[in-house]
């Protein structure tokens, strides 16, 4: 499937949620945006700008010549970290893409003890100054490519130990997704159990069914499947949300939900 269809064609696009989120913290999203997709190398590739979605011709070009079994794309509203292309999402490790909706609650007294514990092998790879970066790397300090919903929940544990410590008794707002190219991982969590908003698609052969003459329904295969922040359109059934405190595994068209809880 290209870009383009995901990004620019639903009813409730990215791109229009740029503009217009109707479940977002912020109903504008312009600090810039990101697309990351995994095609014949090795490594996935990744287009970041500072630029608002809504505004890029580059973007609109890649969008529409790009075709990619496996898509992570991100708009961004800063709450106070520079807008600069490096602290545009998705972030990129090796094969590993990451995209954090949310913030770290009084990141800036927790920013040095956190940035501590990092590997110091990878350490020279952080290139931006946000929380977000920080919290992947965490992740990828606990293990992320040997065991995905352990690293997270161990990177999450050594976030809110570390704000303890300093007085911030709800540090942790997030709505994460994470990948190595053949399985995707996303996780809704609040350190006050009232978490940014999640959904998943549902079967889309009996989509197909329901609304014969939907023509996004028709190109997208039987075993394709979606994560988003807030539902692409309005068709009845699509979409399901992630529960809170829970994290959704997706490979392969199918998809498991567990609960989730730090360590």
């Amino acid at each position: 499937m290209s870009i383009e269809d995901l990004l620019y064609k639903p009813q409730n696009s990215l791109v229009v949620q740029s503009l217009h989120s109707r479940l977002g913290a912020e109903p504008t999203n312009g600090d810039g945006f990101g697309v990351g997709w995994y095609g014949s190398t090795e490594t996935p590739g990744v287009f970041r700008s500072a630029e608002p979605a809504w505004n890029d011709r580059n973007l609109r070009e890649l969008a529409a010549h790009v075709a990619s079994p496996l898509v992570f794309a991100h708009i961004r509203a800063s709450i106070g970290s520079p807008v600069q292309q490096t602290n545009c999402h998705p972030f990129r490790h090796g094969r590993w893409l990451w995209m954090h909706n949310g913030y770290l609650d009084g990141f800036a007294a927790l920013k040095r003890d956190l940035l501590v514990t990092v590997d110091p092998d990878l350490f020279p790879s952080i290139e931006g100054s946000t929380d977000s970066e920080l919290f992947f790397f965490l992740a990828l300090t606990f293990g992320l490519a040997e065991d995905p919903p352990a690293a997270v929940a161990r990177a999450v544990g050594c976030i809110e130990e570390t704000a303890q410590r300093h007085g911030v008794a709800f540090p942790v707002q997030m709505t994460v997704a994470t990948t190595d190219g053949q399985t995707v991982w996303a996780f809704r969590y609040s350190s006050e159990g009232r978490s940014r908003s999640l959904f998943h698609s549902t079967d889309v052969s009996t989509l197909r069914h329901q609304y014969p003459d939907n023509p996004m329904l028709h190109g997208l295969s039987d075993d394709a499947r979606l994560v988003v922040s807030e539902p692409l359109g309005d068709l009845r059934g699509a979409w399901r949300e992630v529960p809170e405190s829970t994290s959704i595994t997706v490979r392969g068209g199918a998809e498991e939900l567990h609960d989730f809880e730090p360590a």
